[in-house]
């Protein structure tokens, strides 16, 4: 485990009350939005791109859900001042839910993509400036890959929420992916062995963990439609992660879906 990660916690989680700076961003991003009478996040009136026409085969399809741990999703994470207002406002818990039940219903591969870090992993010597603040909040850790010492009720575990569609003994966990994208743990293998081609991806960070997986997907042939409103981002003054992620959406998923039209979508199939 991080033994410096308290103390990174409290000073990171005291500079930004200091700064007011998710205030100061949500104002902000509140303002412009205003101003321009429309809602941030919604779609073009006259998109220029054409449009997609992704239809699902359940026999070929499967649910990927990235990161569904406390670390990311719950008020008692330490990342909770950056990405608990886009949890809320989207409500990403409970789309989550509805997505498990009815994957589980359909009888389609539900597949976990987690994040984990173990104690070797703190040692790194070239990190980017999420690696640094997970590492310094001690988000997602475990004491190493062989043991589930201290799993349950960590930042590491799944929601509460998710845990029977997870833990139902059908549900396939991979190894854990330790940046952004899947390069690095058995998710495609798993895909692969399940003969599945299409994606309906979900899961948290959107402009991080999501899109990453989604560009990797796509590379590897796969057929991919986000859950728009089953992601949630961080928001720093650096920027709203999830408006960053949505424009990237529109330009290369093959379909961009709500939990509403993803359900649909499976009933229909």
């Amino acid at each position: 485990m991080c033994s410096d990660c308290d103390s990174g916690r409290r000073t990171f989680l005291a500079t930004l009350a200091g700064a007011g700076a998710l205030g100061a961003l949500a104002g902000a991003s509140t303002s412009s939005a205003e101003a321009a009478g429309l809602d941030a996040y919604a779609d073009p009136a006259n998109p220029a791109l054409p449009p997609t026409n992704m239809q699902l085969n359940l026999a070929r399809t499967a649910l990927v859900v990235i990161d569904p741990q406390v670390d990311f999703m719950s008020p008692a994470s330490p990342a909770w001042p950056v990405v608990g207002e886009s949890v809320t406002e989207l409500n990403t818990v409970p789309n989550l839910v509805r997505l498990f039940k009815a994957a589980k219903s359909a009888g389609i591969p539900v597949v976990i993509s987690p994040h984990y870090y173990y104690p070797h992993d703190h040692h790194w010597k070239v990190e980017g400036p999420l690696e640094i603040l997970q590492h310094r909040l001690g988000m997602f850790d475990r004491k190493g890959p062989l043991t589930l010492d201290g799993f349950a009720g960590s930042g590491a575990e799944w929601m509460p929420e998710f845990k029977e569609y997870i833990e139902d003994g059908k549900t396939i966990v991979c190894s854990p992916h330790k940046l952004y994208g899947p390069q690095a743990n058995d998710l495609v293998l798993q895909l692969g062995k399940q003969g599945v081609n299409q994606i309906i991806l979900a899961g948290m960070a959107a402009n991080l963990c999501v899109e990453s997986h989604l560009r990797h997907l796509l590379e590897q042939g796969f057929e991919v439609a986000v859950v728009r409103d089953a992601i949630a981002a961080a928001k720093f003054p650096e920027g709203d992660g999830y408006l960053a992620a949505l424009i990237n959406f529109r330009f290369i998923a093959n379909g961009l879906w709500t939990t509403d039209e993803t359900l649909k979508k499976l009933s229909a199939a």
